[in-house]
């Protein structure tokens, strides 16, 4: 899978195709262009390129040091997170850098919101996940500029776990505004993505990365986002996924907290303390 899974011309929904078609995945190994081609209803041309490069000799060397300090899970892997396993697009590998077992830890929280967050954001988000973070609840998010990297922060400073979920390769590492925390991250905590390590991050990595940063967890907690942002696309896949959504409500009139009060007009569960999280849950796990 890996050698598949590494190539630029197979795509996520190919692979999954690939599976349905063949669990043993033997059929690119066996197969002439033409055949793969008619078998998977793409161009002769792609199935070349997928050929070409699963049987070229140097890719077996470049796995291997990627693996000398990249670890990975596949979806067939024991480790693989249950509640990721559950949503409806499961990534089918996940690289990963630190302590794996965070994948499946029994309390976590996805914390989500702009990129450049107002200073209440920061009082209130500081009040609201400190006690959730002594709690041994595990925070996940995107590692982005502003809510992000501040939750992050805040697990990391104050005892806490978190897991940062990247749009694109360990070989790439993006945002490069703070490789100190993402050092720390790796160090003490754990790093993981869907994308082979030499893979640059594009745009529309960030929507796919962020159903992984809602699908680990059983809730995600929205800071700040205005009604137009990605921040809403990771909120409604959090809710095709099933999970429930918490938002923090804002200053009236606040731009960066409209789309907050929007979430909380249509059903979201307001946050006034971290008793509105925590009470929840005890209820749901008592």
């Amino acid at each position: 899978m890996i050698c598949l899974h590494d190539s630029p011309h197979v795509s996520r929904p190919l692979l999954k195709r690939l599976l349905r078609l063949d669990d043993q995945l033997l059929l690119p190994f066996s197969c002439s262009s033409k055949e793969l081609a008619h078998i998977l209803q793409i161009p002769v041309a792609r199935s070349t390129s997928i050929i070409q490069h699963i049987n070229d000799p140097n890719i077996m060397k470049k796995l291997d040091k990627y693996q000398q300090n990249i670890s990975l899970l596949t979806w067939f892997d024991h480790g693989y997170p249950s509640l990721l396993r559950s949503i409806p697009d499961p990534p089918l590998v996940l690289y990963f850098k630190g302590d794996h077992t965070l994948l499946n830890a029994p309390l976590s929280l996805s914390v989500i919101g702009t990129r450049k967050p107002s200073p209440y954001a920061f009082t209130a988000m500081k009040a609201v996940l400190l006690p959730i973070i002594r709690s041994r609840c595990t925070i996940v998010s995107g590692m982005a500029k502003g809510i992000d990297q501040y939750a992050h922060t805040l697990a990391s400073e104050h005892q806490g776990r978190t897991i940062a979920v990247l749009g694109s390769g360990f070989q790439h590492i993006y945002p490069t505004n703070d490789l100190t925390l993402y050092d720390r991250l790796v160090r003490e905590h754990l790093v993981i993505s869907e994308y082979p390590p030499d893979r640059p991050p594009k745009k529309y990595h960030f929507p796919e990365r962020n159903r992984i940063i809602s699908g680990l967890t059983p809730a995600t907690f929205v800071i700040e986002a205005r009604v137009k942002s990605g921040t809403l696309i990771t909120v409604d896949q959090a809710l095709e996924q099933g999970r429930d959504v918490y938002a923090l409500p804002g200053p009236a009139g606040s731009p960066t907290s409209e789309g907050c009060h929007k979430m909380i007009n249509e059903g979201a569960k307001l946050v006034h303390t971290y008793h509105d999280i925590l009470e929840d849950w005890l209820e749901k796990f008592e």
